[in-house]
């Protein structure tokens, strides 16, 4: 399976590809739904195969949280300017956002557990309490990570 394919895949799910001009309409449209807006940042699938499995994974996520969660895939030609915006370090990295804050990341392919886990925390932390909080996790290796 190509990355190409998996991105028509994903907009054939309703996830849409933005970019630094639509990001925030984007994100705008999340909070009026009640959703935390998630940004796929793939990285060019060639350097990072793991990007086709958070392809993968991204709408049944989506599925999972019941309308908690509206996601979409930032355009590769985006993803430089809105990861340094959003703190992305490493790819892929899923991007968790609300209110002009960004919850947490999510960097490369997690086991499920982890990925509902951790999501699950991004939802219901508190919102607006001073400075943004970023859950970070850096992979050691699949399924397992280090929170920063």
């Amino acid at each position: 399976m190509e990355f190409q394919e998996g991105k028509h895949d994903l907009a054939r799910r309703g996830l849409p590809e933005i970019d630094a001009a639509t990001v925030d309409g984007f994100l705008g449209a999340a909070e009026e739904a009640g959703a935390i807006g998630v940004l796929l940042s793939a990285g060019d699938p060639k350097r990072f195969p793991e990007a086709i499995d958070v392809a993968v994974v991204l709408p049944e996520l989506i599925e999972a949280f019941q309308g908690r969660l509206l996601g979409a895939v930032i355009a590769r030609e985006a993803e430089s300017e809105l990861g340094a915006r959003f703190g992305v370090r490493v790819q892929p990295t899923l991007i968790f956002l609300a209110g002009g804050e960004t919850l947490g990341l999510i960097a490369k392919i997690q086991d499920w557990p982890v990925y509902i886990d951790r999501i699950a925390k991004l939802i219901d932390r508190p919102r607006g309490q001073g400075a943004s909080v970023v859950a970070t996790i850096i992979p050691g290796h699949r399924g397992q990570g280090v929170e920063l």
